[in-house]
């Protein structure tokens, strides 16, 4: 219940990201008009959601000598700036003083904050918490899984008796990593079905700014599974976009894609994450994205995925007419 952190260096910055939990940074100058407007209200929400060693809100002044390196390492351009971390990883930006989307920000965090300060750090996983995510994200970027438009998902070739194509996106730590498995009608991944392909065609809300694919992929061991068909982790995967629709598996073998990638073993992490690094030139503007698994890292005959994230830049929905000003430009 404190007052946000006036932040002084980088090294005071950087304590900070080891010791809370979560941490949310407003980047502000004290010329900028906008920023003066909303500080009321991120006082407001510093003091009812503080919380020691969980929950830590400050503010990094972009012209002060000892915090303007934070700004220029997190490529702060727009005053204000909010940058949310969890921990030390960036999972959320807004840029400008946009009360009702950082209100909506904070009310992820609500229950992140009150389940991790008792100790409960699978709060994440929850439907409206953060998400959990294999691998850090790259610095400058965020986590824009939330604009996928979940509704136009499909997923071919893909068993869907027992797997449904949402849970790619779903925000919780995959069952395999926890301690607790899932049972037999509860499982979390997709496996594909009558051989190792698999084609998913994500929509996105808006056009937005393509730069990491994360893909999880956690097939059980030899030991862990009686089945003698043990799904393989992806190969070769081909990346399509701003398709209208789903390609078939004939069309997508002949065209070709935006990039292309073949994951060798030491790409996976101890997450079983991979972490695609995507020719950002090629992927600006993206309203979907088609993934085509044409692989896997074996002889099976099913490949497993049990969750993908997408990382970049949204893009921001506007009302054709309404002029609305972000925010102030560093320098003016």
């Amino acid at each position: 219940m404190a007052k946000p952190i006036e932040i002084k260096s980088p090294e005071q910055f950087s304590d900070l990201l080891k010791n809370s939990r979560i941490v949310v940074a407003d980047f502000y100058a004290n010329w900028c008009g906008p920023c003066k407007q909303i500080a009321p209200f991120y006082e407001q929400l510093s003091k009812s959601l503080s919380r020691p060693k969980v929950a830590t809100f400050v503010k990094v002044n972009t012209e002060a000598e000892g915090a303007k390196a934070v700004a220029a390492e997190y490529a702060v351009t727009h005053l204000p700036t909010f940058i949310v971390f969890r921990d030390g990883s960036v999972v959320e930006k807004v840029k400008g003083a946009n009360p009702k989307q950082l209100q909506s920000i904070v009310e992820k965090l609500s229950n992140d904050i009150e389940n991790a300060a008792q100790g409960d750090s699978s709060s994440s996983g929850s439907s409206g918490g953060l998400a959990w995510r294999g691998a850090d994200l790259p610095r400058g970027y965020t986590d824009i899984s939330d604009s996928i438009d979940v509704r136009g998902l499909e997923l071919l070739n893909a068993d869907d008796t027992h797997f449904s194509v949402r849970t790619l996106f779903n925000k919780s730590k995959p069952s395999a990593l926890s301690k607790e498995k899932a049972s037999s009608d509860e499982k979390d991944w997709v496996e594909s079905d009558t051989d190792e392909q698999l084609l998913l065609y994500a929509p996105f809300n808006s056009a937005i700014k393509l730069h990491t694919i994360q893909i999880t992929s956690l097939p059980p061991t030899d030991e862990d599974d009686e089945d003698e068909d043990v799904p393989m982790r992806p190969k070769t995967l081909k990346l399509f976009t701003n398709r209208p629709h789903n390609l078939g598996f004939d069309e997508a073998e002949d065209i070709d894609p935006t990039q292309s990638f073949e994951i060798s073993e030491s790409d996976w992490n101890s997450n079983g994450t991979a972490n695609l690094s995507l020719r950002f030139v090629r992927f600006q503007n993206i309203t979907s994205l088609v993934i085509f698994v044409v692989d896997g890292d074996g002889d099976g005959e099913k490949v497993r995925i049990d969750r993908i994230r997408v990382i970049g830049e949204s893009g921001e929905k506007r009302e054709m007419g309404k002029l609305e000003k972000i925010g102030d430009e560093l320098g003016e």
